[in-house]
């Protein structure tokens, strides 16, 4: 996986030839999706395919989304999926509480040993109180991330803004356990290029780091909004060869002062600039 993955395409379990279209799409992580994408009475089916489909190594990082650890669906999808030699991660969607976290790595072991890389998807206000304790629970775990649409419901927000509290919440929890930025969750208009530019900017400023999607429209998007701009890589160059020069806090002659905080962040701009 890139260290600055940036796109998360889902593509629905029950259709294996969708997973095909995904991995040559441009996304840097394809999301099989077992639960929400996939109707009850297709759950078995879309298990048995992404079984099938994963059971090689893919040409890039595909990651599962399993059933919500509630339900019994859960523990099927786990044995079915976690040890595939296809599989580089597990998407672990409302989760709630750290204890489930630990037990999915203690009983979603690969078979050479260890869990898979986990990723907790908050999605009700009890997974927002509890998102730095989620975001410790397990050295397995990779990541955090926000499911929007749960989580409007379970709030009763009705304007998107009303969600920035929780978007902020889960950006601290997941730098304060050192996990990286989380992605944002998905824009659901598949054909509103122009507003999922807006969002996402949006989401950037808060402190997002790419975004997950759900058509390969939406994919240069995401991608163009959260790659460092050329003024911002030509920012954070002038910055790191005035670092060089002179290894002191001083300014730049525009007006910019340097200190470490300033270099540590030019040389992530740099670092995304070149993730590939």
């Amino acid at each position: 996986m890139s260290p600055h993955p940036l796109t998360w395409l889902y593509v629905p379990g029950d259709r294996p030839e969708t997973v095909t279209k995904a991995l040559a799409s441009g996304a840097d992580v394809v999301v099989v999706d077992l639960e929400d994408a996939v109707a009850p009475d297709r759950k078995r089916y879309a298990r048995e395919a992404t079984a099938e489909r994963l059971t090689d190594p893919q040409p890039l990082p595909v990651h599962v989304r399993v059933n919500a650890l509630d339900s019994p669906l859960a523990a099927a999808d786990l044995a079915a999926v976690a040890a595939l030699p296809g599989i580089s991660g597990l998407r672990l969607p409302k989760v709630t509480a750290p204890d489930q976290i630990t037990h999915v790595a203690q009983t979603a072991a690969w078979a050479e040993g260890g869990a898979p890389p986990l990723y907790a998807l908050l999605e009700s206000a009890l997974g927002i109180e509890r998102a730095y304790a989620i975001a410790t629970a397990h050295p397995a775990l990779r990541g955090i991330a926000l499911g929007e649409a749960d989580l409007r419901a379970d709030l009763g927000v009705r304007h998107d803004r009303g969600l920035d509290w929780s978007r902020s919440r889960v950006i601290v929890a997941a730098r304060a356990a050192s996990l990286p930025p989380p992605p944002q969750s998905v824009h659901p208009d598949t054909r509103d290029l122009e507003g999922l530019e807006a969002s996402c900017a949006h989401g950037r400023a808060l402190g997002f780091l790419g975004r997950a999607a759900v058509h390969p429209r939406q994919l240069p998007v995401i991608e163009r909004v959260y790659l460092p701009t050329a003024e911002e890589i030509e920012q954070a160059e002038t910055v790191l060869k005035a670092a060089e020069a002179d290894r002191g806090a001083q300014a730049l002659p525009n007006g910019t002062f340097i200190d470490a905080a300033v270099v540590t962040q030019a040389h992530r701009t740099l670092s995304l600039a070149h993730r590939r």
